[in-house]
């Protein structure tokens, strides 16, 4: 389908709403933004967010910059307390008790924190159960929302606080947790990896993809901290350009368990391109620390290439 990206943020109602006390650079209500938008004029939705930087800088009782129902639920709880609310509106169709003619999406919002790791059950769960919501998850790399430590999203060798860069341990020795290759391997029907700056057509698509998509769908989308990452607000579609561009972080979408990559860099950068944003990762510049760099692009050429033959696999199949 054509989409006229200028035409949809003029006209079509963002659901999410300015007003909001998010930082200045950060991806996330970038994230928000777009993906409601992503809803038809006549649905409405039911969002449920986990604690976090959304929850508490998006709804500040009584104020809220949200247009619909919203759910603030316990950091492990989201996938969980939406799939209740899924099957409860299910039953309520069925027992005549709502209008047949109305249409509501079922929308979850959890950081890295309270989805790859506290959450991750209560998603696993929902997405086992086969409820019909789409869970999507603003990827910021740390649990910045209570002081910038570590999560399984944090990417080796990131500086966090508790993962300080050091002599003799270099930031965070483990690398970080592939969750949308995860979530595919529950065989979902629909499964997405996107930014939250960079293209704003790829994030669109794959979010009305996946709120129309029946069934249990996923979305991980970067969503940069300027705080946790250390860069300068103006810097946000940059990094999101540089994360997709030395294959960081790769486009791809998984429909009924083939992959497709959706955007594949004409001449991939160096990770160092990436790296050099950020003051997370300054001291992987030093001199004698080179090796770290090389490990990292390692990491990123090997995830990169599984990418590609997932997706050939799926090319061969059909």
């Amino acid at each position: 389908m054509a989409y006229n990206m200028k035409e949809i943020v003029a006209n079509k109602r963002p659901h999410f709403t300015e007003g909001h006390r998010m930082c200045a650079g950060c991806g996330a209500p970038v994230v928000a933004r777009h993906i409601m938008r992503a809803l038809k004029e006549e649905d409405t939705a039911v969002v449920c967010s986990a604690t976090g930087c959304m929850e508490v800088s998006t709804f500040i009782y009584p104020y809220t910059a949200w247009e619909d129902s919203f759910i603030h639920t316990a950091f492990e709880c989201a996938g969980s307390t939406l799939s209740g609310v899924e099957a409860a509106y299910k039953s309520l169709k069925k027992q005549g008790k709502l209008p047949e003619d109305q249409h509501t999406k079922f929308i979850a919002f959890g950081g890295d924190g309270g989805t790859y790791d506290i959450g991750l059950q209560a998603l696993s769960g929902a997405m086992e159960r086969g409820h019909d919501m789409t869970y999507v998850c603003y990827d910021n790399g740390a649990y910045m929302n209570t002081g910038i430590q570590r999560s399984s999203a944090t990417p080796r060798f990131a500086d966090t606080t508790t993962t300080p860069a050091g002599r003799v341990i270099p930031g965070k020795m483990q690398n970080r947790k592939d969750l949308a290759l995860i979530m595919a391997n529950h065989h979902l029907p629909y499964v997405a990896q996107t930014l939250a700056m960079g293209d704003f057509k790829d994030l669109y698509e794959k979010a009305e993809k996946a709120i129309y998509t029946e069934g249990p769908t996923f979305l991980n989308v970067m969503a940069p901290c300027p705080r946790g990452w250390g860069y300068s607000t103006d810097e946000l579609m940059n990094i999101n350009k540089l994360a997709a561009q030395t294959c960081y972080w790769p486009m791809y979408e998984v429909v009924d368990g083939k992959y497709h990559i959706t955007y594949k860099p004409t001449k991939k950068l160096p990770i160092e391109e990436f790296l050099k944003t950020q003051k997370r990762f300054r001291h992987m510049f030093k001199e004698g620390n080179e090796w770290m760099i090389e490990e990292f692009q390692k990491e990123v050429d090997r995830r990169w290439q599984e990418l590609l033959d997932l997706e050939q696999i799926g090319t061969q199949k059909a």
